[in-house]
């Protein structure tokens, strides 16, 4: 998943685990449950709530399904049945993106791996294509294929032309060599490519946005057949040539930071061509807090598309420095016209995620995925 669980953001004072896991949302969760005979909602509330507060959020998860799993039947297979009785109405097959789904319905994933994936592999595959048009299955379709490799990808073969976008996206999401905040799996990477060259001319644009994430990933692993597929894709016609455009530049966004020629080549970029770049950086020094201005002037003597793109050198006092790489700009140069891009780069402090520290850093221009200027400031 490329984003935080549920898709939510963190509102000022109120965490995100609180946001998806409180008295309305588990209130939710206990009067779906409530159509199962024998089931005490009250009792559930009450015990889900009483230890939510000691618990992260993926602890939450785990406990609302020990919570829930208390009061379902045994074995498997019956618990399976009223797990799938319980769930809400699949979500709406009129949208084609962003419906991620509440993370409360991931319960019946947890509870797939957990009870059926020794014994009873088939029917936890079912439930685990029920769940996923209510929530995203892609966490707990991992362990399958690590443990049942064969039997799982047999399964997601025929789950590619599934009637349910959100059945046929946890073919190419669950698979991604890279999914975030999920366990890894054994999978040989480039074994999905098979269900990519299918799932690529889907009509939904959350199918093929996993797809592009998809093939984003491979580019570590196998850069050479990202670009060849995607050009085989462009040679078969079976997506928009707008949407197609759209995957290609998703999928090769890692490549081109990494300056891959291939890569470049195929959005049109030519690394190899002449471009004269002048960078100015100002103030020097620049503080902490404070915008760092950065200015690039282009010329070159015949038409060119460039991808204009920066990377910041940060000091750091251990000696070891961090570089990130940030977008400037896409634009067509024209022969004696110089093109002049700047950006005002915020440079600032206590963020949590990454910690500036004053010392000297370096900012190099990258055009075309060619380092073609660079220059130095100190930070204060």
């Amino acid at each position: 998943m490329a984003r935080g669980p549920d898709g939510a953001g963190q509102a000022q004072g109120f965490s995100l685990k609180d946001q998806l896991f409180n008295a309305d949302t588990i209130g939710d969760l206990a009067a779906e449950y409530a159509v199962l005979p024998g089931f005490d909602p009250d009792r559930f509330l009450s015990e889900a709530l009483a230890g939510l507060s000691s618990r992260g959020l993926l602890e939450r998860l785990d406990w609302l399904a020990d919570c829930i799993e208390a009061q379902l039947p045994d074995p498997f297979p019956a618990m399976a049945e009223a797990l799938e009785a319980a769930m809400p109405a699949p979500l709406d097959p009129s949208k084609t993106d962003d419906d991620f789904g509440r993370f409360i319905h991931a319960v019946p994933g947890i509870l797939a791996v957990r009870h059926g994936l020794e014994d009873h592999r088939d029917r936890a595959l079912d439930l685990l294509e029920a769940a996923t048009q209510r929530f995203s299955m892609e966490f707990y379709i991992r362990p399958f294929l690590n443990r049942w490799p064969g039997e799982t990808l047999g399964r997601l073969d025929a789950w590619v032309a599934h009637d349910n976008y959100h059945v046929r996206r946890l073919v190419s999401e669950g698979t991604r060599p890279r999914l975030p905040w999920a366990a890894n799996i054994d999978l040989d990477p480039l074994i999905p490519l098979r269900f990519l060259d299918a799932l690529h001319a889907d009509p939904t644009r959350y199918v093929t946005r996993s797809v592009a994430n998809h093939m984003n990933d491979l580019t570590r692993h196998a850069p050479d057949r990202v670009v060849r597929h995607l050009r085989d894709w462009r040679q078969t016609g079976r997506q928009t040539p707008k949407e197609l455009d759209w995957i290609t530049r998703h999928a090769l966004r890692t490549a081109v930071k990494r300056g891959e020629a291939e890569a470049l080549a195929l959005l049109g970029y030519d690394p190899d061509r002449d471009v004269s770049v002048a960078l100015s950086l100002t103030p020097d020094p620049v503080a902490i807090g404070d915008a760092l201005q950065i200015e690039v002037t282009l010329r070159t003597d015949e038409p060119l598309p460039v991808m204009v793109d920066y990377r910041i050198r940060f000091h750091r006092p251990t000696g070891r420095d961090g570089e990130k790489v940030f977008k400037l700009k896409t634009a067509d140069l024209q022969p004696g016209v110089p093109l002049t891009l700047s950006k005002a780069h915020k440079l600032k402090g206590g963020a949590s995620t990454f910690t500036l520290h004053p010392g000297p850093h370096r900012v190099t221009i990258q055009v075309n995925g060619r380092d073609r200027a660079e220059g130095d400031v100190v930070l204060v």
